[in-house]
């Protein structure tokens, strides 16, 4: 089973490459400076979110970032999972899988009601590895973003 250990502030240089590494793969355009102001906060204990790494801390094999929301729909506390990384030399071994597969139990525990993720229409693999874990595709709905 992979180790998931809740990031703290003494983390984030561990953790910034990972998410260097995972907004090359998906074409996110962001500096170090925006990367670093929008992890800090959840490495100091926002209530907005948090960071899990994978594996051992001191050498992490990925990372999970969890943003929490309302929502009257689905009963109260819900979640997000804004971006979830497994470095490339230890995917396909299921880590991804487990860690949302576990993650949502222990969310469940401490109230949570829903959790959400967002996948890319055309990719097929990740969409079925997710329908495996339960999540469902909301035909009706699509995300759409404003920024600000």
């Amino acid at each position: 089973m992979t180790k998931l250990t809740l990031a703290a502030l003494e983390d984030l240089d561990r953790l910034l490459p990972l998410v260097a590494a995972f907004h090359a793969e998906e074409g996110i355009a962001q500096d170090e400076a925006t990367r670093r102001a929008a992890l800090t906060p959840l490495l100091e204990g926002s209530p907005h979110g948090c960071v899990y790494l994978a594996g051992p801390r001191r050498a992490p094999i990925g990372y999970v970032i969890v943003t929490f929301g309302w929502s009257v729909e689905f009963g109260g506390l819900d979640g997000f999972v804004d971006e979830i990384f497994i470095r490339p030399g230890v995917r396909g071994r299921g880590i991804g899988s487990e860690i949302l597969l576990t993650l949502p139990k222990t969310l469940a525990k401490a109230g949570m009601k829903a959790i959400h993720l967002e996948v890319d229409r055309g990719n097929e693999s990740a969409r079925r590895v997710y329908e495996k874990l339960r999540f469902e595709s909301r035909e009706n709905y699509m995300l759409m973003t404003r920024k600000l």
